[in-house]
């Protein structure tokens, strides 16, 4: 029998509250990175003094925005936080939402959905009534090759009523995503997250951050002449903090793989990484920044090669002028004997 252990506090410091609720249920289906933000949140929310931005969680948690935003969107999308955006679609606000989404049975832990937790009958008739939805499935059953179920059903509703994509753009999402010989729609979900986490709202805008990513990718490959293979998911990661966190273009992600390759003389998407980011550090945009960037730092190392000479210089005549004082004081002391000795002879 397993003994028990006895768990306590002798803390002294201030405390965060979480909900139980939140540690039966929600935090043990949720991705662990994600847990952290959402426990992070809570600690903001007991200290008002907190200062908090999505460039501030980056940096304190390792991750890139784009990771912060996912996380976001996610308890968003269990209903356990609501996300505000301001007239040019930028997070403005984050409200911490009271748990309807999950009911406990009194005395109990076990537990209980809700209708919340999924589209209800009622709001899914209406949905597939609507004329243009009844379009979108009827294509999109065309594109699989099959008839779509319940579950395929809540994925649809999913993108319409949480992402708030609209049909239009749904059919382009499936269209795309089957051109690339993707047929499940856990696929398609993925998809449409990425696509909602970077502020796609129109076909156009998928259009612009496909081509974006879809130029980068073939401009790395060329690169760094990667051929037989796709690139792997942590290389994908980073291509897309290049493209979407740093907002780099081809030509400039061209130039740090470049100066990779001529710096380590092999292909490392970590050491282009560090380049692409010193870069954003340094608020570089262009190519011509870049020259101006490279001309900065090598009139700097001129002027600190110039002042290590002229130290070095100075250096040199300090110890030729204790030589030279050294043999004057010889000097001295011949010319004195001889006077010395001059003086005894008289």
């Amino acid at each position: 029998m397993a003994k028990n252990i006895t768990l306590y506090n002798n803390l002294q410091e201030t405390t965060t509250s979480v909900p139980n609720r939140f540690i039966d249920h929600y935090m043990i289906s949720a991705n662990g990175e994600y847990v952290k933000i959402y426990l992070y949140l809570l600690r903001c929310m007991n200290q008002p003094e907190c200062t908090f931005s999505l460039s501030r969680l980056a940096d304190h948690f390792d991750h890139t925005e784009k990771d912060i935003q996912r996380a976001l969107k996610y308890w968003e999308k269990v209903k356990l936080l609501k996300l505000e955006y301001d007239s040019q679609n930028n997070l403005s606000g984050i409200c911490l939402m009271p748990d309807h989404a999950i009911g406990t049975s009194e005395g109990s832990g076990e537990r209980q959905e809700t209708e919340s937790s999924s589209p209800s009958r009622d709001d899914m008739n209406r949905f597939c009534e609507r004329e243009d939805i009844q379009e979108l499935i009827f294509l999109t059953e065309t594109y699989l090759g099959r008839t779509i179920n319940q579950n395929d059903l809540n994925f649809i509703f999913t993108w319409y009523d949480q992402l708030h994509f609209s049909a239009e753009l749904i059919e382009f999402l499936i269209e795309n995503c089957i051109a690339k010989g993707h047929f499940s729609l856990h696929y398609m979900q993925k998809v449409a997250e990425d696509w909602y986490s970077q502020n796609v709202h129109t076909i156009e805008d998928a259009r612009a951050l496909l081509n974006q990513n879809s130029e980068a990718y073939y401009t790395v490959m060329k690169s760094f002449g990667i051929r037989g293979r796709n690139l792997i998911p942590s290389e994908m990661e980073l291509l897309k903090k290049w493209t979407g966190r740093y907002g780099f273009s081809k030509e400039i992600i061209a130039e740090a793989c470049k100066r990779t390759i001529q710096n380590i003389h092999e292909p490392s998407f970590e050491y282009t990484d560090s380049i692409l980011g010193r870069w954003h550090q340094s608020n570089v945009h262009t190519l011509e920044d870049i020259r101006q960037a490279d001309a900065d730092y090598q009139r700097n190392k001129k002027q600190n090669a110039a002042a290590q000479t002229g130290r070095i210089k100075i250096s040199g005549n300090l110890k030729n002028n204790k030589f030279n004082n050294f043999q004057q004081r010889d000097y001295d002391y011949e010319q004195l004997s001889r006077k010395l000795l001059e003086k005894s002879m008289h």
